[in-house]
């Protein structure tokens, strides 16, 4: 019988790398999502990706690794919202998450519908924010459920729900 070896420090580095380059779009979407302008969004993606390689040593190469890495990014994600939170309840916040978004959009995300599309975004809470970010990445109601531990019945009925104020946000605008 042949005894198989702890992977290297050094392989392992190298698989977390690879995967990481080959999802990093899920870091950075769910960085700009819960940050507030550039900035802070580069700060969460870099902490994000912290927190993931902390928790590399844990993850079962028999799972889908993004949904392994978004399950984790959102909980990164929504703790650094929750953080942010306390610290607007001491000081004053100043409102340029969505100057910083309509900014930094590209040309084709310039009119007026989408900024008013990111705009109702930002006043989600952080479970339907997350629960929208993952239903736009077009993943299952099976991986929602997965990455957010909730059960598919309800993601299913979040996600009714969300789209019925989003008709109704957006109608209003």
């Amino acid at each position: 019988m042949e005894q198989t070896l702890p992977m290297s420090t050094v392989d392992a580095e190298a698989q977390f790398r690879e995967l990481l380059e080959h999802h990093r779009g899920i870091v950075f979407k769910v960085a700009a999502s819960y940050a507030r302008g550039a900035q802070d969004s580069e700060d969460l993606a870099q902490e994000i990706a912290a927190q993931l390689w902390r928790a590399f040593p844990k993850y079962d190469g028999t799972r889908s690794f993004s949904t392994w890495m978004y399950r984790i990014a959102l909980n990164v994600a929504i703790s650094h919202l929750r953080e942010r939170s306390r610290y607007d309840s001491v000081h004053e916040p100043l409102d340029i998450a969505v100057h910083d978004a309509a900014d930094s959009a590209s040309d084709a995300q310039a009119d007026a519908r989408v900024r008013e599309l990111h705009r109702c975004i930002a006043r989600l809470d952080p479970l339907n924010r997350a629960l929208l970010i993952l239903y736009l990445d077009e993943r299952s109601q099976r991986d929602i459920a997965e990455i957010l531990g909730i059960s598919e019945t309800n993601v299913a009925t979040k996600i009714g729900r969300l789209k019925q104020r989003l008709r109704n946000d957006m109608s209003e605008a």
